[in-house]
Formats: C-alpha cells, sequence, structure tokens
C-alpha cells in the first residue's frame, strides 16, 4: 500500500469515527435531504436564511445562478428553468443550518472543514506535499494535521461590483506552506452568467434548437503582493476550483482524452479502480458519479483537452466543465496534492474527478455527492505579477437526442457511449 493510500484510509477512518455519533440519526435524512430533486426556489428560500445570496439572472430564459459571498464568492448552486427549475448544485443542508462553528465549539469534521456544497467554489492547491497548504511544517500526513485554511473555509469574500449578470470579489490575504513560506497574495473573482453567443464561442458548437441551458464563468486571478518572488523551491500555489453535483445511479463523468505520453488518467488517489467504475479509452475517460464508492481520478494536463462532463439520463442533464489550457500546459508545473512528500511535486493533473462513497462498509459518506474540478498551472510569481484561471460551468437539459450531438462535438462521444459505458 502507498503512502498516501494508507494515510488516505487513516484519515477517511478517523473523519467518519468522529463524526458518526453525531450524524447516525440525521445521515439517511441528510442524504435524501443533499440531493433531492429541489426547485431553485426551494433552495434559495433555504440559503437565504442562513446566508447572504446574490443571484444572477436572465429573465428572458430562466437562467439562475446562487452565489455566496461568506463562502469564497462560492456558486452554490443554478437553475435553467427559474425559481420553479430543477436546483442542479449539491447542498449540505444540515451543515448550512449549522453555519460556521466558531473554533472553540468544532469538533469531528467541523475541525477541519465545512463542508457546505455548491456546484464551483475556489480554492488553492497543493493541499499535500512539501509545499502543502493544508498542513503545516514538520507533521505527520494524518487526518488529525489536514486542516482547511480560513481563506478558503471560513472568510468572506467582499462584494466590490455586481449587476444582474455579474458579479466581482476580492480578497487580500497570506499564507504559510508546510516548507514554511509565506505567500502574501490578493484575490479577485468574478462570476458572470453567459448567453448563447459565448456558450457556442467557448464549446466551438451550436446549441441545438429546443436544448435549455444554464452557464456561467469565473474569472479568477491571484497575485503576490509579497516584496519576495515566488519560486519552485519555496513553493507555488495553483488556482483549485472544484464543484459538488447530485449523484446518481445513471451518472457517468467524461474526460476527453488527446494523444501524448504518459499516463492518460491517474487514478492512485485512493487506490486503483476496477473497469466497472473507471474505464479509459484511446477517445476518453468514463468514470462513475453512482455516489457508492469513494474515488478520485486525474487527467495531467499533456492529455487533457481542458474539459470534464458527466451526463445524468435520470435527470436528462448534461453538465461541461471547461477551463482555459496554455498552449504549453504540458510543459508547466502543475501541483501534485497527494499526502505524501513528492520527488517532482510540479507533476500533478489539471482535471480531477471525485466520486463520493462511504470509505468502509457500513460508515456514512461525506455527502454524498460527485465532483468536477480542474486546476491552474503553479507559476513562478514577481512581486505584483499575477496567475489566472478561466473555468465555464454548462448544464444543458433536453431529450437524449437534442443533447447528443452537444456530447459528440464537445466530448468526443456520443451519449449512446456514455450511457452504456458501463454496460447499462
Amino acid at each position: 500500500m502507498k503512502i498516501y493510500q494508507f494515510f488516505t484510509l487513516i484519515a477517511a477512518t478517523s473523519l467518519l469515527v468522529a463524526c458518526k455519533k453525531s450524524n447516525q440519526a440525521t445521515t439517511e435524512q441528510t442524504t435524501i435531504e443533499t440531493n433531492a430533486a429541489t426547485t431553485f426556489g426551494a433552495d434559495l428560500e433555504f440559503l437565504k436564511q442562513h446566508t447572504e445570496i446574490h443571484v444572477l439572472q436572465d429573465a428572458t430564459s430562466g437562467a439562475r445562478v446562487a452565489v455566496a459571498p461568506a463562502w469564497q464568492g462560492r456558486v452554490m448552486t443554478s437553475s435553467i428553468g427559474g425559481d420553479t427549475g430543477e436546483s442542479l448544485g449539491w447542498i449540505h443542508r444540515e451543515n448550512v443550518k449549522t453555519g460556521i462553528l466558531p473554533q472553540e465549539q468544532r469538533n469531528g469534521l467541523a475541525r477541519h472543514i465545512h463542508i457546505f456544497g455548491g456546484e464551483e467554489r475556489f480554492w488553492l492547491g497543493p493541499e499535500g506535499g512539501q509545499y502543502a497548504l493544508f498542513f503545516p511544517p514538520a507533521v505527520p500526513y494524518t487526518f488529525e494535521n489536514w486542516i482547511t485554511p480560513a481563506l478558503i473555509d471560513t472568510e468572506p469574500f467582499e462584494v466590490v461590483a455586481s449587476d444582474a449578470k455579474r458579479i466581482e470579489f476580492n480578497k487580500d490575504a497570506s499564507l504559510v506552506n508546510r516548507a514554511g513560506t509565506n505567500l502574501q497574495m490578493g484575490i479577485r473573482r468574478t462570476v458572470e452568467l453567459l448567453d448563447p453567443a459565448s456558450v457556442s464561442a467557448a464549446l466551438k458548437t451550436s446549441i441545438p434548437n429546443g436544448v435549455k441551458f444554464v452557464a456561467y464563468r469565473s474569472t479568477n486571478q491571484v497575485t503576490n503582493r509579497g516584496d519576495a518572488a515566488w519560486t519552485k523551491e519555496d513553493g507555488l500555489v495553483s488556482i483549485w476550483l472544484l464543484g459538488m453535483f447530485k449523484h446518481g445511479p445513471e451518472v457517468t463523468m467524461v474526460i476527453p482524452l488527446k494523444d501524448g505520453p504518459g499516463n492518460a488518467v491517474n487514478s492512485d488517489y485512493f487506490g486503483p479502480l476496477e473497469s466497472d467504475r473507471l474505464i479509459a479509452t484511446d477517445k476518453a475517460v468514463f468514470y462513475k458519479g453512482d455516489g457508492e464508492y469513494r474515488s478520485k481520478i486525474g487527467v495531467p494536463p499533456g492529455r487533457t483537452k481542458g474539459i470534464a462532463g458527466s451526463y445524468d439520463a435520470a435527470r436528462g442533464t448534461l453538465t461541461l466543465v471547461r477551463c482555459d489550457v496554455p498552449t504549453n500546459a504540458a510543459e508547466l508545473p502543475y501541483v501534485r496534492s497527494q499526502w505524501a512528500d513528492h520527488a517532482d511535486p510540479y507533476a500533478g493533473d489539471l482535471i480531477n474527478a471525485y466520486n463520493d462513497g462511504p470509505a468502509t462498509p457500513g460508515e456514512p459518506p461525506l455527502g454524498p455527492f460527485y465532483e468536477l474540478e480542474t486546476s491552474s498551472p503553479a507559476l513562478p510569481l514577481k512581486p505584483s505579477q499575477a496567475l489566472t484561471h478561466v473555468q465555464d460551468t454548462i448544464h444543458f437539459q433536453g431529450d437524449a437526442a437534442s443533447l447528443d450531438p452537444i456530447a459528440r462535438a464537445v466530448l468526443g462521444v456520443s451519449l449512446k457511449e456514455i450511457s452504456s459505458a458501463f454496460g447499462k
């Protein structure tokens, strides 16, 4: 067993044991609540009872996006059909009700992270490794020592501008990484609705008649506000965007592949996966999003096209997450986040996907949910230099015949290939 797999198992076991007593009575209810087919209006009303929410909206199309400033400008959920349309993001209602706990009241999982959900959240990498942001210097890589930095867990981002279709945030902060480097930074984040022309341009394909969608773009910038340059030797950071979505027995994630050297997919985050959960062809990676088996995969910058998707046949929803990829991405440093020191800490992945589930049989999952994630390169920055990462999240709904041309054009595979990848 690799050291990262070992610590991951210990982490999961510790987490679940710590939380089991307090969560046992509400686990079943929470699982149902957080994956229910709620409307956007119902989720919006619920969220507003517990935190400030800004809604981006298009009155003509019915597109809605709910954004939470107190939770780092996080996109909590979205809708294609206005307030009566389905709420498309995954929300942990019990944790939202509890809110951010004072330090002295935190125990169990809340001591390490507040899991509120949300279909796009701003994080920074790396998580683990010798330049980790989630582990202080000179401590073992154990769950007990794993702490999500307050900057990306409990601290609000300031709203500096907003209108009906766009909101902009600002945050000044500093982080000390595992190597002891003090990283002073300025963060700029915007979230904006995309119109049909922008979606077609981003995906390089037209939207068929009868297909409805909601789409938004986040532009994220990190600036070196310190007096010294950020270097590989002292530790570089990446912009890391993660989206939580509703799992289901008919959810299959897809990551298109391009030709290139090296592995097409890394599946050693939480241990190897069998072909009933992960299939890699010359064209794409297929990965289950059923919320029944905890696992994670990644695709390195030299093999990805900068896009990942999922198809939920039961809900008739095709979700696409794409990011801007530098033309020389294969030559750039991408951080590794596994809980271990690395021979090359900058040989990481650009695209990641995660399927939640019990870490051990009989124990409750974190959600469950599934995630689609993208990361920027970790660039050396001189004082006042900035790193930018742009990501689009797009949900399409329609019948299979209408959605199929989009899947073929963008993911390089048909909906039939996706839905039958695991023998359905």
